[in-house]
């Protein structure tokens, strides 16, 4: 299979090109295919002559979202719209990815891939809009892959670093630390989406729609955070802190979980949070 990986560079697209079972994949460099110009987008598909796009790239800089709402619209909808029209045009599926930030938190069970988006900031309305895009596009060929919580061994440029890492460098500056207490999510291993990602395309019976990959579980960032130092057994004071899901006048969902119920009716299933995240400290982090 040949593939067109976007977005090479980052955390998730740095793991599907270590975990590559066979396939072959072009990795364009920013350089020469951003998303920010679909000239080059076009070109890119119309070269490569990809059996697959796997678009990993976006603006998903919460924060700056908000600052730059004209950006976040053009690469996190319109460009991805733009793609799936190319993918349709030149028979090639897409495999885009979403967020949790789609929905508005009400639940207090996992979101299914039925559950209707709710966003609540430009980022999650943005990515909402883009599932539509690519929907509307190339509704045979348009994989939407929601996911939540990332961290891997590439970082995220855009963010400084993954939260795992930075959790571990706090504890190198701090004997306290605040942390989050009101965001319920499921953080997720790169490494374990990556290789479910490569299930998904190899899988015969995938339709065009939604899909939701997440490590099992549920669990708030103080927890997440808390884990991470028993893992590692470092002696740190985590302190809850309840923001009520703002950031300044932004506002995140208090509950983003997400339940993978689509793939797992297709045998796809990934797992827990924690035995990733122990899996991930062992590797990069074991002393």
């Amino acid at each position: 299979m040949k593939i067109l990986l976007i977005g090479a560079t980052g955390q998730l697209g740095g793991d599907l090109l270590r975990n590559n079972p066979g396939h072959e994949i072009v990795a364009p460099a920013r350089s020469q295919l951003d998303l920010q110009d679909v000239g080059q987008i076009e070109k890119a598909v119309r070269n490569a002559g990809p059996d697959v796009v796997i678009n990993c790239a976006a603006f998903h800089n919460v924060p700056l979202c908000e600052e730059q709402p004209e950006k976040a619209f053009f690469i996190n909808c319109f460009a991805v719209g733009r793609l799936a029209g190319f993918c349709r045009e030149h028979d090639a599926r897409l495999v885009t990815f979403s967020t949790d930030y789609v929905f508005g938190g009400e639940k207090r069970t996992p979101y299914v891939e039925s559950d209707p988006p709710h966003p609540l900031q430009i980022y999650g309305i943005t990515r909402a809009a883009g599932e539509y895009a690519a929907i509307a596009a190339a509704p045979e060929h348009a994989v939407i892959v929601r996911t939540c919580g990332l961290y891997g061994r590439s970082g995220a440029a855009s963010k400084g670093g993954n939260f795992v890492d930075k959790r571990v460098d706090d504890a190198k500056r701090a004997k306290r630390l605040e942390m989050a207490c009101d965001q319920t999510i499921s953080p997720t291993s790169t490494d374990d989406l990556s290789r479910a990602v490569f299930r998904l395309i190899s899988h015969q019976g995938v339709a065009g729609g939604i899909y939701h990959l997440v490590n099992e579980g549920q669990c708030t960032w103080f927890e997440f955070t808390k884990a991470i130092y028993e893992e590692l057994g470092i002696d740190i004071e985590v302190v809850p802190v309840d923001r009520k899901g703002m950031s300044g006048q932004m506002r995140r969902p208090l509950y983003s979980v997400l339940g993978n119920d689509a793939a797992r009716a297709i045998g796809i299933t990934l797992p827990s949070w924690r035995d990733a995240l122990c899996r991930y400290l062992k590797e990069n982090h074991a002393s």
